[in-house]
């Protein structure tokens, strides 16, 4: 097993380092569960009714954008992986 540093410029660091990540974190499990479960019985009408207007694009939303966060992270990461 090697062990490997990573040099990041210190914006990134401090995003890693927020409390934003924590709740990114958190909407992970959600992006990947219960968005799509919750799409699904919005589409079949049997619940949420009159609030399907909010509940699908919030649903959309943290599908989309949750891992969006993740890659813009990842990649410099990757970059300097790869250089080494």
């Amino acid at each position: 097993m090697e062990k490997v540093t990573i040099e990041m410029n210190s914006t990134l660091a401090k995003i890693a380092r927020s409390p934003l990540y924590f709740v990114i974190g958190a909407l992970q499990g959600v992006s990947v569960s219960f968005a799509p479960l919750f799409l699904y019985w919005s589409g079949k009408g049997g619940y949420f009714r009159g609030y399907e207007w909010i509940v699908v694009p919030l649903c959309f939303a943290v599908i989309f954008l949750v891992p969006l966060f993740y890659f813009r992270l990842a990649g410099p990461v990757i970059k300097e992986l790869r250089q080494k």
